[in-house]
């Protein structure tokens, strides 16, 4: 996530957070990833600074486009989104 994305005038993705590319698991092909990327496995596209490479890409999969920044979801922190989003992927198995 390479820039802000702004739910409303005061809050968003955090840049560098990365959660959202690390906990859930896709079932879609990714370029590089054509069997998707499993829970807690980073996904190849996300850089040592935790930002997305194919942010802003047509190549981007359209499910990491619909993922959008929510305070119940991404918490305070990274590592509180990363502990949700886990808990989350683990819940709906």
């Amino acid at each position: 996530m390479s820039e802000l994305i702004a739910s409303d005038s005061t809050v968003g993705c955090r840049p560098g957070c990365g959660a959202c590319c690390i906990a859930p698991s896709i079932t879609s092909p990714i370029p590089g990833m054509p069997h998707g990327k499993p829970a807690g496995v980073r996904c190849v596209h996300l850089d040592d600074h935790h930002l997305c490479m194919l942010f802003g890409s047509p190549q981007r999969p359209d499910v990491c486009g619909q993922f959008d920044y929510d305070p119940m979801v991404c918490g305070e922190h990274r590592n509180e989104a990363l502990a949700t989003l886990s808990w989350l992927e683990q819940s709906t198995r």
